[in-house]
């Protein structure tokens, strides 16, 4: 009986795996016709974190790591493709990975508390971390070129400011809170439609 009922998880876990990467890549291109400022909303990062609280970190670091193809593919990273291709492809892959890992690990570590707990908490590091990593390949790969951009944006020194506020503002703000509004939206109905089969 505990053999059938693993043997099941580990298919639900490799359809729904399945099933959220095909999802991470409808998402990236739908969501490149969606802009605030020069970058398109990663309304992806959405399956990441169901990826993570119905899966497992393996899944979500998974899904991450196929957001960083997919942002290639979809060509959302061709400005930054122009300047440097190898620091281009290690941003989007580090980016994406480390999002869904380190979600994961944060939605592990509050699972004890709260399930519902820990998909918040998760949905709120997976944007935090791909912005951060963004931002940190930002200054190690393309810092002359943001300083240009930030010049040409009429921002001349403060290069900082148009990282934060031209770059990602309204994008990483928009992306936490669909992301916090709808990851326990979605688990929460995978839960309870779970439990329905069981």
């Amino acid at each position: 009986m505990k053999a059938t009922q693993s043997k099941r998880m580990s298919t639900e876990t490799m359809v729904l795996g399945a099933l959220l990467t095909a999802l991470v890549f409808v998402l990236q291109f739908m969501g490149a016709f969606v802009r605030f400022g020069p970058f398109s909303i990663s309304l992806v990062l959405i399956p990441i974190v169901i990826g993570v609280a119905t899966c497992g970190v393996g899944v979500g670091t998974w899904l991450g790591f196929v957001f960083g193809a997919a942002v290639l593919a979809s060509g959302d990273a061709a400005a930054f493709l122009a300047v440097n291709v190898p620091g281009t492809i290690v941003t989007v892959f580090v980016k994406g990975a480390a999002c869904g890992l380190c979600a994961g690990l944060v939605y592990k570590l509050f699972e004890r508390v709260n399930r519902y707990l820990a998909v918040a908490v998760a949905a709120v590091v997976c944007p935090v971390v791909n912005t951060g990593v963004f931002l940190i390949g930002c200054l190690l790969f393309f810092m002359d070129t943001v300083a240009a951009w930030a010049e040409a944006a009429g921002l001349g020194g403060g290069v900082g400011h148009y990282m934060i506020f031209g770059l990602v503002g309204i994008n990483f703000l928009v992306e936490m809170a669909s992301n916090i509004i709808l990851s326990p939206v979605v688990v929460r109905l995978l839960n309870v439609r779970s439990k329905q089969h069981d």
